[in-house]
């Protein structure tokens, strides 16, 4: 039958951007619509509003999924290379900030307007505030009822992210159009998000709260050595968003506060060489000193080294090199930067990113069961898996 559209793509974030601008390439006629007024709002407040849009170190084992595999062949397919190649020719400063990150020198709009002026060039037909109201699949394609009237398409694909920051649009879509198909859904869960504390915990936590430091955070075999934030609800920064992704509720994660030193071998040395020393006073030389301040409270250890045993100062070292603390629960969607789960890679083809047993149906970035680290590695999945799909739909 004659469509309306060979591709109809709903959500216009950043990878069905990417998609729309390499399915208009190959002369494709492309409907792109998002639910919300405004597009791409992820792209504009990510990096404090300077995007970091890839990551030169992308790797398969930089994300997490059901399949671990299932990222390979997008990654391979188009790089960090070549989309920085994408932001060179359109002229854009940028600058790598630590760990292979990538930043707009300037600001993250310029993403987004190199985006849209690619997807204008291909003949992308772009519109805004259209919400669908129904899905039925057709001969050869797809029907959609939505608040612009009926369309039909041959690809149609799905780019509606996950649960992440409500406040920008965020919905169970994508989720319930799998569904509906018969796809299997992992349950969705928050990642890259502080994770909070209560009861004595949390008071040390607002107490510190704004202090931060260079840590090992731990659960299970997964270590991340990145800056601690203390913050009024627990605690934040990079080691501990990173965690986040991998901890599971209701266990505990350690944290070493103090990874450059041995703490236990550092105490015994200013033992023997200054006894007299106050403990708190010893402990912020490698601590911040209200940091330190706060250990030596909470085990009630105070006054000169020599009056503390070597067993003593084995506790409090073990508090700064092995902390063992239980998270109450994350800060939940409002805060997360992603979210984990999704559509299971194991109803798509890593290939093109069609659905195996729905013909013509495709999902792409967030709402995909493809979750990667921070740093830049949830944008480059985007463009990767949206640039791939966008060659088959």
């Amino acid at each position: 039958m004659a469509h309306s559209f060979d591709v109809i793509i709903i959500g216009a974030g950043a990878a069905g951007l990417m998609c729309a601008i390499e399915a208009g390439k190959r002369g494709r006629k492309v409907w792109l619509i998002d639910h919300s007024a405004k597009i791409a709002e992820k792209i504009r407040i990510s990096g404090g509003g300077r995007c970091n849009f890839t990551n030169l170190h992308t790797q398969p084992q930089s994300y997490l999924s059901q399949n671990p595999h299932f990222c390979k062949s997008a990654l391979r397919r188009y790089t960090p290379q070549d989309f920085i190649a994408l932001v060179c020719r359109h002229g854009i400063a940028f600058h790598e900030k630590k760990l292979g990150q990538l930043f707009c020198d300037d600001s993250a709009k310029q993403i987004i307007a190199m985006l849209l002026a690619e997807a204008h060039e291909a003949g992308v037909k772009l519109e805004t505030s259209v919400q669908v109201r129904a899905i039925e699949a057709v001969a050869g394609g797809y029907w959609l009822k939505t608040n612009r009237g009926e369309q039909t398409c041959a690809s149609l694909v799905i780019a509606t992210g996950g649960l992440s920051i409500p406040k920008i649009g965020a919905t169970h879509f994508g989720y319930e159009v799998a569904k509906q198909f018969g796809l299997h859904v992992i349950q969705p869960r928050t990642a890259l998000v502080p994770l909070i504390f209560d009861g004595a915990l949390l008071a040390r936590c607002q107490a510190l709260s704004g202090l931060s430091v260079e840590a090992d955070v731990r659960f299970g075999k997964q270590i991340f050595a990145e800056g601690l934030l203390f913050t009024h609800r627990g605690l934040s920064g990079p080691s501990i968003l990173q965690i986040s992704s991998y901890w599971e509720e209701g266990e505990p994660i350690v944290i070493n506060l103090a990874p450059s030193t041995n703490v236990l071998a550092f105490l015994k040395v200013q033992k023997q060489r200054q006894p007299r020393l106050h403990i708190n006073n010893v402990l912020a030389e490698i601590l911040p000193r209200r940091l330190a301040q706060s250990i030596c409270d909470e085990r009630n250890d105070s006054g000169p080294l020599a009056n503390l045993s070597d067993a003593r100062l084995a506790v409090l070292a073990g508090a700064v090199n092995d902390w063992h603390i239980k998270p109450v629960s994350t800060e939940g969607y409002r805060t997360a930067e992603v979210t984990r789960g999704g559509v299971d890679t194991r109803e798509l083809s890593s290939q093109t990113m069609e659905a195996s047993k729905q013909s013509g149906l495709f999902f792409i970035g967030e709402v995909v069961d493809v979750t990667g680290h921070l740093g830049g590695f949830n944008f480059q999945w985007a463009w990767s898996s949206g640039y791939v799909a966008g060659q088959y739909v």
